[in-house]
């Protein structure tokens, strides 16, 4: 349940779903004409099925709010579980506010309506069965779709081995270490810094991302993550991101500064 799910934070892509969620309904209401809805003039039959139509579009983006929050909480990370939670949810608020528009508009004036427990077993949950497969379906479709972009837009810092390297947004590296014919990666992967030693040598990394930044022999940094300078006897350093520290050798200070000083203005 705690495995990642797709999901697409788009609210554009989450409206398209609504709207689709609401002429399905329509459609499914207009042709199978449950609760009497024969009965009504035309007139009548349009509005009633569009009042019902519109519960269910309502419905989905009501919760709409509370899924960023559970994904942002959840350091924009959406697991099964929550997907679950989030259709069980928007299900009985559909069902809830379905049963109160019946109640109250469609037989405001009738004195025998359907008790809740027939509308539950032979209107709703066969709707319900019916209408779920289509947010299913979107939900996973654009949050499938979100991951493909998502995913060409990551780098990769490739080792010489044949499982060796490390795929993730350039923005996520904070600095690069040489470690004798090894290179140790530090990133940081949600809120948490990590560590990832590859077969590889930080010259042929410094060739192949200009965008990281040449401090001293043995050092690469991602300029994105610089906060501050420091000086210890007589030598200089950068403070980055996770208070990481990072040499700054005499043959590179000049451009160091230069770069570091034109992001910061």
């Amino acid at each position: 349940m705690n495995r990642k799910y797709p999901f697409d934070p788009s609210l554009k892509h989450h409206g398209i779903v609504a709207l689709g969620l609401y002429l399905w309904i329509f459609v499914f209401l207009y042709f199978t004409e449950p609760l009497d809805v024969h009965e009504f003039y035309d007139d009548e039959k349009l509005i009633f099925l569009l009042g019902y139509s519109f519960i269910g579009g309502f419905c989905y983006l009501l919760f709409l709010p509370v899924q960023y929050i559970i994904f942002k909480r959840n350091h924009k990370k959406w697991t099964v579980f929550s997907e679950f939670l989030f259709l069980f949810i928007f299900s009985f608020c559909a069902i809830s506010i379905a049963r109160l528009y019946y109640l109250h508009v469609i037989m405001a004036n009738e004195r025998n309506p359907y008790e809740l427990w027939y509308m539950l077993k032979t209107i709703f949950l066969p709707a319900i069965a019916t209408i779920l497969p289509i947010i299913i379906f979107g939900r996973f479709a654009f949050g499938k779709y979100k991951d493909k972009q998502t995913e060409a837009k990551k780098i990769e810092i490739k080792g010489e081995g044949n499982y060796e390297g490390l795929r993730l947004f350039l923005n996520d590296i904070i600095c690069i270490q040489s470690s004798d014919n090894y290179i140790e990666v530090f990133y940081i992967n949600g809120a948490q810094l990590k560590k990832t030693l590859i077969r590889n040598k930080l010259s042929v990394i410094a060739d192949e991302f200009p965008e990281l930044l040449r401090t001293h022999r043995s050092y690469l940094m991602n300029p994105y993550h610089f906060l501050q300078w420091k000086t210890e006897k007589s030598k200089l350093f950068v403070i980055l991101f996770h208070h990481i520290e990072v040499p700054v050798s005499r043959t590179y200070q000049n451009n160091v500064k230069r770069v570091l000083n034109s992001t910061t203005e």
